[in-house]
């Protein structure tokens, strides 16, 4: 038989409160089964997706997006390597692009971001009368900069 958790080993082992498990399992993001007395136990496995849910959110990928990408995953087993590759390989140019947004975020937030403000002196340099403001909406140095 394979080991499992309860629901407060699993918080303790993954950082993450019950509650969130909880609501993670409502969701369909982990799943669990019953002791005969209603008790949740997990499979040890299930650290894997708690894990990948956890750091994926740090990063800002949205559950939607969690969930779509779990759901990749086979339902009736563990997922193996070969699994968890297939998901990485579809996910990597969204994390590069991610990536690519941060690094912009940590080198220009002290400059002009184009967000409009016009309220650093080098937003008039960069971005006068809010001349990128015309390309769409936000900090458009950051999020569509220019070629």
């Amino acid at each position: 038989m394979m080991e499992t958790l309860a629901i407060g080993d699993l918080a303790a082992r993954s950082g993450v409160a019950t509650s969130a498990l909880r609501y993670y399992e409502r969701e369909g993001l982990i799943r669990s089964t019953r002791t005969a007395g209603n008790q949740r136990r997990y499979l040890r496995s299930e650290l894997r997706r708690v894990a990948f849910i956890k750091i994926a959110q740090q990063v800002g990928v949205s559950l939607e997006e969690i969930r779509e990408a779990l759901s990749e995953l086979p339902e009736g087993r563990t997922p193996t390597k070969a699994d968890w590759a297939r998901l990485s390989a579809r996910w990597r140019g969204r994390l590069e692009e991610r990536i690519l947004l941060m690094q912009r975020l940590r080198d220009q937030l002290t400059g002009c971001i184009g967000c409009g403000c016009l309220s650093l002196q080098r937003c008039n340099l960069i971005n006068p009368a809010d001349r990128l403001g015309a390309r769409g909406t936000g900090p458009q140095m950051i999020v569509n900069p220019p070629d």
